[in-house]
C-alpha cells in the first residue's frame, strides 16, 4: 500500500520546471546573489536581462530558478523572490557556510531537499522512496509514475513530460559520457554522491550502505524535518520508520539499517540532547526531549571543522 506525502488528497505531482537541466555547481549561489538584499522581481529569472545576470541561456536561467526554489535557497512571495534563511546561511555575508559549494555537506543537503520532499521534484522523491526493485531503468520508472498519475487523475501531465523528467533525474546522478561544452558539461551536484550507478546499458541500481561523507549534522537536520512531516506530535520515532518510511533519511540517503542505527546511537550528542537514542527491551527508538527552535543549527555543525561527521558545538 502506497504511503507518504504523495498520497495526500491535495497533493499534485510536479514533473517540470528544470527545463531538462540537472542542477549544476554554483547555480544556487547565482540564484541567491540575484535576489540578495531586499529581493527581486520574478522577472529576474525570466526577463531578457536574466541572460546577462546568469551568463546562460533563457531556459537555463529558468532551471536555476527551479532548483533554487526546490532546494529552499530562495522563496517566492507574490511577484517578489527573496533569499531564505538557509540561503543566507550558505551564501550570505559574514561567514557563509559554503559560498562556492565546495563541501560534501551541501551536496547531501541538496539531496535531502529534492528527494525528501515531492512538492517540486516528484520524480526524485518517487525514485528514492517508492522503488522497491534492486535495479531499474528509465522505462520502469516512467511507467510507474505515469500509472500513479492516472490513478490519482492528476491533470495535464503528459507522457512526454514525465519521460523528460525521468531523463533529467538519471542525468543528475549519472552524467552522460558524451559531454558537450559549456555549463551543461559540468558534473551535476548530485553526481558526486555516488548514490546511483549504471550496471549496463540503461539499467541502474542504488548504492545502499554507510555514507562516510554524509555529516551527522545533515542527517540530524533531515531526521528533524522527516519527524515534522511524518509524525509531528509523536514523542518517539522507531528505527524502522527512520530507515524505511517514504521520505525518511534512510530512504533518501540510501542508508542500510545498521548505518541508520550507527547514526542514531550518537544523536543525543549531535543534537545537544534534543533527541535521545533508546535501545531497551528490544525496542530501538529515538525520543524527542525538547523541540528544536532553529533546526538550521544542526546544519551549522556539518560545516564546522574539517571532518564530515561532526557533533553540534
Amino acid at each position: 500500500m502506497m504511503r507518504g506525502p504523495i498520497t495526500a488528497d491535495d497533493f499534485k505531482g510536479q514533473f517540470s520546471g528544470h527545463e531538462t537541466f540537472p542542477l549544476r555547481h554554483l547555480w544556487l549561489r547565482k540564484a541567491y546573489d540575484a535576489v540578495a538584499g531586499e529581493g527581486a522581481d520574478r522577472t529576474a529569472f525570466t526577463g531578457p536581462e536574466s541572460i546577462v545576470t546568469f551568463g546562460v541561456g533563457k531556459n537555463m536561467a529558468l532551471s536555476i530558478r527551479h532548483w533554487a526554489l526546490a532546494c529552499g535557497i530562495i522563496a517566492e512571495d507574490g511577484s517578489t523572490v527573496r533569499p531564505t534563511d538557509l540561503g543566507h546561511r550558505l551564501f550570505g555575508g559574514g561567514r557563509p557556510w559554503d559560498p562556492f559549494m565546495e563541501r560534501a555537506a551541501t551536496a547531501w543537503l541538496v539531496q535531502w531537499q529534492v528527494a525528501g520532499d515531492p512538492k517540486m521534484s516528484t520524480t526524485w522523491y518517487w525514485a528514492f522512496n517508492h522503488i522497491a526493485a534492486q535495479t531499474f531503468d528509465h522505462e520502469a520508472l516512467s511507467s510507474a509514475i505515469l500509472q500513479y498519475c492516472r490513478i490519482r487523475q492528476w491533470p495535464r501531465i503528459a507522457e512526454k513530460t514525465v519521460t523528460r523528467d525521468v531523463e533529467c533525474f538519471f542525468r543528475s546522478y549519472v552524467p552522460r559520457l558524451d559531454k558537450s561544452f559549456g555549463e551543461d558539461a559540468l558534473e551535476p551536484v548530485l553526481a558526486e554522491l555516488g548514490l546511483i550507478r549504471s550496471v549496463g546499458g540503461r539499467l541502474f541500481e542504488f548504492r545502499r550502505g554507510p555514507k562516510p561523507t554524509l555529516p551527522d549534522g545533515v542527517f540530524a537536520y533531515a531526521l528533524d524535518a522527516f519527524w515534522t512531516r511524518h509524525a509531528l506530535n509523536a514523542s518517539t520515532l522507531s528505527v524502522e520508520a527512520i530507515a524505511y518510511e517514504p521520505g525518511s533519511p534512510g530512504r533518501v540517503f540510501k542508508l542500510d539499517e545498521n548505518s541508520v542505527v550507527d547514526r542514531l546511537a550518537n544523536i543525543d550528542e549531535v543534537t545537544n540532547g534534543h533527541f535521545i537514542w533508546s535501545d531497551s527491551a528490544g525496542i530501538r527508538q529515538v525520543m524527542k526531549i525538547k523541540p528544536l527552535k532553529d533546526p538550521l543549527k544542526l546544519l551549522a555543525s556539518a560545516y564546522s571543522g574539517h571532518g564530515e561527521r561532526q557533533q553540534v558545538a
